[in-house]
């Protein structure tokens, strides 16, 4: 099956014996039995008695009696389009809203936690909204976050365009028909995760901002971070998203009902234009086009990189994505550096008394916004003791000796927080978050020698296998502890089976069963998904087809030459690189880099700035030209050939690197027997192409 791919997020087309879905980003195909209550897997489980008694206890003592999201969520709204499909640019859907239309029906549905239920239908608001009268206006609901157009005296500002182009141009398009033609004047990157920026080619043309007519503004360090955050592991990330983002559960009451801070993510044209204005100093003020703003420089909050603005005209503060409808990851499950919980909370007490005592409206990119000064300061509040409780009470448990291993079971809100909705983990988890607490001060490690070095997964569960007397008896017991309800009991000595007999079908259908049960029972849709995520690939195998293309131009080059190399020394094959020794002069004379590239010891490393007096081989080309050596467009040996890359010295250098490299792909199990035997691929991927950039959207 051939699948175009043209965007961070994944499509993939899924064949199973009874079912074909396309699956992630916007283009999957609602479920056509999601509006029955069918269940899409022919192996799929209703919820238990157990579960469904859960659901029922959290019915009566989550506080449904607060409806007030409800009604902010709903405020200000103008018009929705006709449409709920939107295509994109290749002939693939890029986004469908209609496909979550069976949260619509007034249901209860016992497969999805209540409150992540109320989540799911909070985030299906679609269309234009007004958040300050004639000045401020939000499209939400055309992609995971919101695009904001804020009205100046000649045109629009843009906050946060989208992920794709597609999905912001479709916004642009309704605010002009709505609300009257207006030039963009400034777009305005709130920080450096995909969603954030993708779709800035939907709302503005290159040459605009070349020529000056339309400023670009970001926070210090957004073109860095952009890139560099989901580079070095892209490909393992690439591949635990699947579980984080369900890319392979199709939009059902069973499977992807939402992702916390919106639906999804749009399928669409990632771009990326350089910012023209960099916000360097904590407050810096500004005034475009009539319209005054204060941005708070917040790094190390929710991105390395991120950025509020308060407008004092209007008494309207933007969160970015610092304060949404959610407590959100500390640590992201697809992979990224643990975030600084304390800074977090510190930065949004910041903005509290600096912005907070006057502010009449709050609203953020993703969510809804919340209006009157009392609640603006009530939801401020909470989210900041979220984070400071967190941080505060996981390091006071951990000074009491309780470990990384034991603190999701022993963490706990104040009763005051779990009353408060801004204060539920949709995005993160209690569990997720709380253990990042203690991997950022204290490390992976418990502390008990026994753990410090413990054997692979693989090797261990033979060895437990083996003491509890067998499959035949860990099966029993787990279907025992399965109809007891006891799923992570049951969870715990199944899941050693599977590793230790990554074949045996039955041990794997057991496991999906349990982790089902245990995915319709969490709050948080990234713990959801990947608890079903896993059953689905333990059912039916991994997914096969063609891996996603995620490096498209605009994210080559801005992707600096040493980022490129440092990725160049993680993807080389070390073991074939024992006894190589060389130095390698690489010079770009359009930008005026140079960089000395030595290989010592299994080790490729590289330094700017420098060259060797004495090298193997000095390769001198234009970083024009080697960003399409990144992108994959052409090869140093056709550079060669058109006279557009020179080598000088000996040319054995640059073959024994090349013949170091290894060209990933996200195609290694997450689940053990879960993949699928193929015959080997021969690679098709030139050796030097850079890695593929992992999905940042939604952190």
């Amino acid at each position: 099956m051939n699948i175009q791919l043209t965007k961070t997020s994944i499509s993939i087309a899924l064949m199973t014996s009874s079912l074909v879905f396309a699956a992630g980003g916007g283009g999957v195909v609602a479920d056509p039995g999601a509006m029955q209550g069918k269940h899409f897997d022919v192996k799929g489980k209703a919820p238990s008695s157990f579960t469904v008694e859960l659901q029922n206890g959290l019915r009566k003592t989550l506080p449904f009696e607060d409806k007030r999201d409800f009604e902010e969520s709903k405020r200000g709204f103008i018009a929705a389009p006709i449409y709920k499909t939107i295509m994109a640019d290749a002939g693939n859907v890029a986004w469908d809203m209609g496909s979550y239309d069976f949260l619509l029906q007034g249901k209860d549905f016992d497969s999805v936690h209540p409150s992540l239920q109320r989540q799911a239908i909070l985030n299906m608001g679609y269309g234009l909204y007004e958040v300050v009268p004639g000045k401020i206006y939000q499209v939400r609901g055309f992609d995971l976050s919101n695009i904001s157009f804020v009205k100046t005296n000649t045109g629009w500002i843009v906050f946060d365009p989208l992920t794709s182009k597609e999905t912001a141009r479709a916004a642009l398009e309704l605010v002009n028909e709505k609300l009257g033609k207006r030039p963009v004047v400034a777009v305005v990157y709130s920080h450096s995760h995909a969603d954030h920026f993708g779709g800035v080619r939907g709302v503005v043309e290159e040459a605009d901002v070349k020529s000056g007519k339309v400023k670009i503004i970001a926070p210090a360090g957004f073109m860095d971070h952009a890139v560099a955050e989901n580079v070095y592991a892209g490909n393992a990330m690439t591949r635990r998203l699947y579980f984080q983002y369900g890319v392979l559960l199709p939009r059902s009451p069973f499977g992807h009902v939402d992702q916390s801070i919106g639906k999804n993510t749009a399928a669409g044209n990632l771009g990326l234009i350089e910012p023209t204005i960099l916000i360097n100093e904590p407050f810096e003020k500004m005034t475009v086009d009539g319209v005054e703003m204060e941005f708070q420089n917040t790094p190390g909050t929710e991105a390395p990189a991120e950025m509020n603005t308060y407008f004092p005209q209007f008494k309207a503060f933007w969160a970015a994505e610092n304060i949404t409808g959610t407590i959100h990851n500390i640590y992201t499950l697809r992979g990224a550096l643990v975030r600084d919980a304390l800074a977090w909370s510190k930065n949004i007490n910041n903005a509290l008394y600096r912005y907070g005592n006057e502010a009449q409206v709050m609203f953020a990119s993703h969510s809804w916004p919340r209006w009157g000064n009392d609640r603006v300061q009530e939801v401020m509040r909470t989210q900041r003791d979220s984070y400071a409780h967190l941080n505060n009470e996981v390091l006071h448990l951990a000074n009491n000796g309780v470990t990384i291993n034991e603190v999701h079971n022993v963490y706990q809100q104040p009763e005051s927080l779990k009353k408060q909705w801004a204060a539920h983990s949709y995005h993160g988890s209690e569990e997720h978050n709380s253990r990042a607490v203690i991997n950022r001060y204290l490390g992976y490690w418990d502390a008990n020698p026994a753990t410090l070095i413990p054997l692979s997964p693989k090797d261990s569960a033979p060895l437990y296998v083996e003491m509890m007397g067998g499959s035949t008896k860990i099966m029993a017991k787990g279907k025992q502890l399965y109809q007891q309800g006891k799923y992570r009991e049951a969870m715990e000595i199944v899941n050693k089976l599977v590793y230790a007999q990554p074949n045996n079908t039955a041990a794997k259908d057991l496991l999906a069963d349990i982790f089902e049960q245990i995915g319709y029972q969490k709050e948080s849709p990234s713990v959801r998904n990947s608890f079903l995520g896993a059953a689905y690939e333990l059912r039916h195998g991994m997914p096969t087809g063609a891996s996603p293309k995620t490096n498209g131009p605009d994210m080559i080059r801005a992707m600096t030459t040493e980022l490129w190399l440092n990725a160049l020394a993680i993807s080389m094959d070390s073991k074939k690189a024992a006894g190589m020794k060389f130095t390698i002069n690489l010079s770009t004379p359009d930008n005026g880099e140079k960089f000395v590239v030595e290989m010592s010891n299994s080790a490729l490393t590289n330094i700017k700035g420098y060259q060797d007096k004495n090298p193997n081989l000095t390769i001198t080309v234009n970083r024009s030209d080697l960003e399409k050596v990144m992108g994959g467009q052409t090869t140093f040996d056709k550079l060669l050939s058109e006279g557009k890359a020179k080598f000088t010295g000996d040319r054995k250098a640059f073959d024994q690197l090349r013949s170091t490299m290894t060209t990933f792909a996200p195609d290694f199990e997450l689940m053990p027997g879960t993949k699928v035997k193929l015959p080997p691929a021969k690679p098709n991927k030139d050796p030097f192409e850079a890695p593929p950039i992992a999905n940042s959207d939604g952190a």
